[in-house]
C-alpha cells in the first residue's frame, strides 16, 4: 500500500512557531519531521524520504536561502519558505533561488496547509502527467485498465463489466494517483459540466466502481474520501503499455 501521507521536514529555530506547525500538520494527516537548522536538515534528509520542505530563511548558520540554492542544485523536493520579512525583495529571491512557495509570517496554519496541498498537487499532476502521457494500459495492485480496449481486468485477468462513465472515472484516478480530487474536478475531468451533471454522480460512480475493485467496498482502501476534500486513489500506478514510436 502506497504511503498516503506526506512526509514534510519543518526547518524553524524558532520552538514555538516550528511546534505550531508541527502539531497543525499532524492533525492534518501529515507525518512531520522536524529541524532547527542546515546541518540537522541535511542528515535527516539523507536518512528519510521528504515529500515537501517547510524552510525558515532566517536559521543560525547558513541561511534559508543558502540551503534553498543547494539543495536544488541536487534535489527537486518542493519548497516552501518562511520569513518574519515579508519584503517583496526577500519572497523574489526565494523564488528565484528555486523556492516552489513563499509565506510571510505571521500566516494561519490552514493557509500554509491549503499551500502545501497546492505544492504537491502541482508536484503529482507533473510526475503522473509524464509518467502516463500516452500509456495505453495502466496497472495496479494487480488490476489491469486498459485504455484502447477500454476494459478493466481484475488480477486474475477476468474482464469486470464497467459503464463508460465508471470506466472514465476510474481512468481519471488511475492518472492521478496520490492527489485529492475535488468532485468539481472530477466532473470536469470525465463528463465535462455536461448538462444535467452534478457533484452527488460523481459519489454514485465511485459507490459502485468501490463495489467493483476494493476487497471491503464498506472500508475502501484504494479510492479513500477525503473529508471535506473529495477522493484520492491510494495504489501505485505503473505504465504497462506505450504507444510504439514510428
Amino acid at each position: 500500500m502506497a504511503q498516503t501521507q506526506p512526509h514534510i521536514l519543518v526547518v524553524e529555530d524558532d520552538r514555538e512557531t516550528r511546534t505550531l506547525i508541527a502539531k497543525y500538520l499532524r492533525n492534518n494527516a501529515c507525518n512531520v519531521t522536524t529541524a532547527t537548522d542546515g546541518r540537522e536538515m541535511t542528515r535527516i534528509m539523507g536518512d528519510h524520504r521528504i515529500d515537501l520542505l517547510i524552510l525558515d530563511v532566517m536559521l543560525p548558520g547558513e541561511d534559508g536561502l543558502t540551503l534553498c540554492r543547494k539543495l536544488r542544485a541536487e534535489s527537486q523536493v518542493p519548497i516552501i519558505m518562511l520569513t518574519a520579512r515579508g519584503e517583496d525583495v526577500d519572497r523574489i529571491l526565494g523564488l528565484e533561488m528555486g523556492a516552489d512557495d513563499y509565506l510571510p509570517k505571521p500566516f494561519n496554519p490552514r493557509e500554509l496547509l491549503a499551500r502545501i496541498n497546492a505544492v504537491l498537487r502541482r508536484q503529482a499532476a507533473a510526475m503522473t502527467a509524464s509518467a502516463t502521457e500516452g500509456a495505453t494500459a495502466l496497472s495496479f495492485l494487480g488490476w489491469k485498465i486498459d485504455f484502447r480496449l477500454r476494459e478493466l481486468r481484475n488480477p486474475e485477468g477476468a474482464r469486470v463489466a464497467m459503464t463508460s462513465a465508471e470506466f472514465d472515472l476510474l481512468r481519471t484516478f488511475c492518472e492521478r494517483p496520490g492527489r485529492v480530487l475535488s468532485r468539481d474536478s472530477l466532473l470536469d475531468l470525465t463528463q465535462g459540466r455536461s448538462a444535467g451533471s452534478f457533484e452527488r454522480s460523481i459519489d454514485v460512480l465511485v459507490s459502485r466502481i468501490r463495489r467493483k475493485i476494493e476487497p471491503d467496498p464498506q472500508e475502501a482502501t484504494m479510492i479513500k474520501t477525503v473529508r471535506s476534500g473529495g477522493y484520492m486513489f491510494t495504489p501505485v500506478v505503473e505504465v504497462l503499455t506505450a504507444p510504439q514510436s514510428h
